[in-house]
């Protein structure tokens, strides 16, 4: 008997675990995708369409001289997407009425990074043919949606989380003056090594 509970307990708390984290109803973001023509891979490799998913709260401002003044860029990590920022633990926390992020003062964007979310990625039925990309096509094929598609051509605050963190620092290097912050969390400026390099 004693055992009996004890299975049940454990097999409650495995589908407890399984269940996946409950997103926050007060945030519901505006979400769309947007189509590069013809992008062009670091590595001389082309899609002649690279799909980018992206979710905003907020909606830009603009200073005198048409500069967005309030827009954060937020990048997820490897596997996840930008919904995971939409989970109670993230968005209960900091996007809403006085909170750090406050969706109501800024225009938060949340992409998902090329082969991950609803973004182009090799299970769409390229697989081992999807060109190779590296954080440098990430960070780009970003630019690209904020000035081409979405009209930003200024942000407040670049952040990301371990792999979105690789890509704040590629953000640093590539777009110096495009951002007044960056907030890479969990990743460090240097060469992939290891296991993570094995795994890519």
């Amino acid at each position: 008997m004693y055992n009996n509970k004890i299975l049940l307990v454990a097999l409650g708390l495995l589908g407890a675990a399984a269940l996946p984290a409950q997103q926050n109803p007060a945030f519901t973001p505006t979400e769309g995708d947007y189509v590069i023509k013809d992008f062009r891979f670091a590595s001389g490799e082309s899609l002649p369409e690279l799909r980018l998913h992206y979710a905003t709260f907020g909606r830009p401002e603009r200073d005198a001289r048409g500069v967005v003044k309030n827009a954060m860029l937020i990048l997820h990590g490897t596997g996840g997407s930008g919904r995971q920022f939409l989970r109670d633990v993230f968005a209960g926390v900091l996007f809403g009425p006085g909170q750090l992020l406050d969706s109501a003062r800024y225009y938060i964007i949340l992409p998902d990074g090329i082969g991950h979310g609803r973004s182009s990625k090799p299970s769409d039925g390229l697989h081992a043919r999807f060109p190779h990309y590296t954080y440098d096509d990430m960070v780009r094929a970003h630019y690209r949606l904020l000035t081409e598609h979405l009209g930003v051509n200024h942000l407040r605050l670049v952040m990301g989380t371990s792999m979105g963190g690789m890509q704040t620092w590629v953000w640093g290097e590539t777009y110096p003056d495009f951002m007044d912050a960056l907030m890479p969390l969990a990743s460090l400026p240097v060469e992939i090594a290891g296991r993570n390099r094995m795994l890519r």
